[in-house]
């Protein structure tokens, strides 16, 4: 069974809403903690999944976390199963949901995701790609895996971009699909960090729209 959080903060606010975050790459799930946390602290449940292997293809990790929203999916405890992923956890996602859409499928906020691909990954695919292939997976070229992936549609899907981020293009944090798209002053890590991060996220579980400065509508 995954490991869900049932102690939520404010459990009269979404007592039966799951949300699964998912981390990226070179990271583990307890960099997930802060956030996770905080979204507690907002009345929702958590469950933080991770990987370790980054010599495989994300499509190995993507097989996995189909299976873990399917023990999700069928949780007579929740109702609804929302997505908040960071940056190779996005494709990871994205992958996943290819393979198995929940039933009970809520929202999906992707951090700093790498919809088009990284500038750094299509620099060093050569060097690394072979001994890390998800660097290759992510690289910019058209024929790359996370260009080739679908995204899924009918989702309610939310984007945080960073100001920042050395990682990422503001440009390729779009997905090719209808979404909403915030970008804030931090880094690429640094969302995970932030409590505005947080803020935004808990609003677009709710609504399904991010409020304030910067903010674009599906």
């Amino acid at each position: 069974m995954p490991s869900v959080r049932f102690d939520a903060g404010s459990p009269t606010d979404h007592p039966r809403e799951c949300v699964s975050l998912v981390h990226g790459f070179l990271a583990n799930k307890y960099m997930l903690s802060m956030l996770g946390h905080r979204l507690r602290s907002r009345g929702y449940l958590t469950d933080a999944w991770g990987y370790w292997n980054m010599q495989c293809s994300l499509l190995v990790h993507a097989e996995r976390f189909a299976r873990e929203l399917a023990v999700l999916d069928a949780d007579p405890r929740i109702e609804t199963i929302h997505l908040v992923t960071h940056s190779m956890g996005c494709i990871i996602a994205r992958a996943a949901l290819d393979r198995f859409r929940p039933r009970k499928m809520g929202r999906f906020v992707m951090l700093a995701p790498p919809n088009r691909g990284s500038f750094v990954a299509t620099a060093t695919a050569r060097t690394f790609g072979r001994i890390l292939r998800p660097i290759a997976e992510l690289s910019t070229a058209d024929d790359s895996l996370v260009n080739s992936l679908p995204t899924p549609e009918g989702i309610g899907i939310g984007v945080i971009a960073a100001e920042y981020d050395a990682l990422v293009t503001e440009a390729s944090t779009h997905p090719a699909v209808p979404h909403a798209h915030v970008t804030l002053p931090t880094w690429h890590t640094g969302l995970l960090f932030s409590r505005e991060t947080a803020d935004l996220i808990a609003g677009f579980l709710a609504t399904g729209e991010f409020s304030g400065p910067g903010t674009e509508a599906p």
